[in-house]
């Protein structure tokens, strides 16, 4: 059976078939281009299960999406072909409408590689439903609590200040506060993507997280970033290593234990930087705290030589996996 509100979106020409499969992805979201940085992000929260998966989407040197409300996901790969394509924000984002017969029930926001944005909320999103478009941002958002979400979210986002991830991050607590989705919250995400992109992903390709199902999503996505942010600086040291500037892989190494104290595998490849640069008093006592947390690490430590990343020394090896600490 067709519901009402379906026949009086059908009455105002939006044809939806009774069979149609709709996914009411009601949520909050922001796009931003951040310039200093160079990077481009979209972030999400929502009372629905892995909304990540439907809603965020981004491309290094192209841009995002944020597709939602009654939710079209292709929006979010046309999206980015279109800008890829050359087409601006706004330029895509009129395609993408034009096409669509049930445009009033979408809730869509885009920017581009250059800053450029546009959002657009059908006249047949559930309540409260809108969206502020800004100076390099869109904030977007469908069955809200109440009508200040909106614009707590585009206030915190111009007035906070730090890498784009963490203001990302305070625009959707921002939201959460001040009433958040009526249906209470379950999942949230984040891309961030550099604004120009290379030919290494990993490196354009800056967050790409999400908490698909909590009772505390924002808070979870907000561990992931330092998560994220920590093991930035392991890839960072892993880098430097491979190049043998071992000194400043230990830093990086030191970075994300410092961020991540339980994280024995910083631990282990400070330790293992610090032996590959002579220092292997020093690197004595983290290994002892390495190995006693976790005793596979010793073995991990005796294939090091085969991969060609410590000097076949089976000496120092053999010292270093049987070593005790003396009182």
């Amino acid at each position: 059976m067709v519901s009402k509100r379906i026949r009086k979106i059908q009455r105002k020409g939006c044809a939806i078939s009774p069979c149609v499969k709709m996914r009411n992805a009601g949520t909050y979201s922001i796009v931003a281009y951040d310039k200093e940085a160079e990077q481009i992000g979209v972030a999400v929260q929502s009372h629905w299960f892995a909304v990540g998966a439907l809603v965020a989407w981004a491309e290094a040197g192209v841009g995002a999406v944020a597709t939602q409300s009654f939710i079209e996901p292709s929006y979010g790969p046309s999206g980015l072909k279109l800008m890829k394509d050359g087409k601006s924000a706004p330029e895509a984002l009129a395609t993408l409408l034009e096409k669509d017969e049930m445009k009033n029930v979408r809730q869509v926001a885009l920017i581009d590689a250059k800053g450029k944005v546009d959002s657009f909320t059908g006249n047949f999103c559930v309540d409260d439903a809108g969206h502020i478009i800004g100076h390099h941002f869109s904030v977007q958002a469908n069955m809200m609590d109440n009508t200040n979400v909106v614009p707590m979210m585009k206030k915190t986002y111009v007035e906070s200040s730090g890498d784009l991830a963490g203001r990302l991050l305070m625009t959707l607590d921002a939201a959460e506060k001040a009433g958040g989705d009526i249906r209470g919250r379950q999942a949230a995400a984040m891309i961030v993507v550099k604004s120009e992109k290379t030919v290494n992903y990993t490196s354009d390709r800056v967050f790409d997280l999400r908490v698909d199902d909590h009772p505390r999503p924002l808070d979870e996505l907000r561990r992931l970033v330092n998560v994220g942010r920590a093991y930035q600086h392991m890839n960072r040291g892993d880098d430097v290593f491979t190049q043998g500037n071992f000194s400043e892989a230990v830093i990086e190494y030191k970075r994300a234990t410092d961020m991540l104290p339980g994280l024995i595998e910083a631990k282990f490849w400070q330790a293992v930087a610090l032996a590959a640069g002579d220092n292997i008093e020093e690197a004595r006592p983290i290994f002892f705290k390495v190995f006693s947390q976790e005793p596979k690490w010793r073995k991990m430590f005796t294939r090091l030589p085969k991969a060609g990343i410590l000097t076949d020394n089976a000496k120092l090896i053999e010292d270093i996996v049987n070593m005790v600490i003396a009182d």
